[in-house]
């Protein structure tokens, strides 16, 4: 998954998203929906959360230095999880509070139709950002399902925008049906459901997103495609008989650091083990060309099981 794929999926749900939370603003003060103001924050927390995450992509670039010698590449992985708290905390529970406020004291909706306009258009737009997101993760996810792809995925923005557009779309539906009821039942109540149920969902998926960016934080291995590449890459080298063991893990969204201790012949001299490494260096780095931190420790094999 390309870091560029992931920022076209961004702009395109922030740019999408400011102007969906305006008209929703706008709807709001003219209906008193709650279903609608619901959506409105929602809106706001997405456009923040994509904020965010242009900041976190920004600030992960800063060089590496002495403090942190293997970069700043993981602050995607903070600022994904900083992303699932805000959606959770700005979307998820005020939705709720909002909904059961209004619940306790229903109130009748004007311009009903101001609200069903913008949810409509909102659909369209959140439809289009959602297609964006789509298409730059098809790019990488194989076969995978969405779900899968989203379990897997090592870069956070994608996931991310995937996770909230679907929710928006779902949410916006919740919503239509929700601000529907209320004007075909005249019961404000059912205004209030909708908006108890946008937040319900949000509260879901923020849950998953966060469960997601903490197994980032703490330290992921390559895909296993991935690590069945370095391992054939170097079994295939010249004076590596086999892989003894091998320990990859994430350091950042697109960095592999790659630990294998290898063996070597037991005649090699310290020259042929060390032209060896290099060789299976520069095939390891062809297979897999995100593997940046490589290191290869030579041994005799003892017939031990990798």
């Amino acid at each position: 998954m390309s870091t560029e794929g992931g920022m076209r999926a961004i702009i395109a749900a922030l740019l999408a998203n400011l102007g969906i939370a305006v008209a929703k603003f706008v709807a709001f003060v003219f209906t008193g929906s709650s279903s609608m103001l619901s959506e409105a924050i929602h809106s706001v927390a997405d456009s923040g959360n994509q904020v965010l995450l242009i900041v976190g992509n920004k600030r992960a670039t800063k060089a590496a230095d002495e403090r942190h010698p293997f970069g700043y590449g993981r602050r995607r992985f903070v600022y994904g999880f900083v992303v699932a708290i805000v959606l959770f905390l700005v979307g998820g529970l005020f939705s709720l509070y909002e909904g059961w406020h209004k619940w306790q004291h229903p109130e009748p909706l004007s311009d009903w139709w101001i609200a069903v306009v913008v949810l409509v258009i909102a659909i369209g737009l959140e439809g289009y950002s959602f297609r964006t997101a789509l298409k730059e993760s098809n790019r990488s996810r194989g076969g995978r399902s969405l779900f899968q792809f989203v379990r897997d995925a090592r870069q956070p923005e994608l996931p991310v925008v995937l996770l909230e557009d679907s929710g928006a779309l779902v949410g916006l539906i919740f919503a239509l049906i929700g601000v529907g009821l209320a004007v075909i039942m005249g019961n404000g109540r059912f205004d209030a459901i909708g908006a108890m149920a946008v937040g319900t969902l949000l509260v879901v998926i923020a849950i998953f997103l966060a469960f997601e960016m903490a197994t980032m934080l703490v330290g992921e291995a390559a895909l296993p495609e991935q690590v069945e590449a370095i391992r054939q890459a170097l079994e295939s080298s010249d004076g590596v008989d086999r892989v003894i063991h091998l320990r990859t893990l994430h350091v950042g969204p697109d960095e592999l650091l790659v630990a294998a201790k290898i063996a070597v012949a037991h005649s090699a001299t310290g020259r042929e083990i060390a032209e060896d490494i290099d060789d299976a260096e520069v095939k390891l780095r062809a297979a897999v060309p995100s593997a940046k931190y490589v290191f290869l420790e030579p041994d005799i094999d003892r017939g031990a099981s990798g």
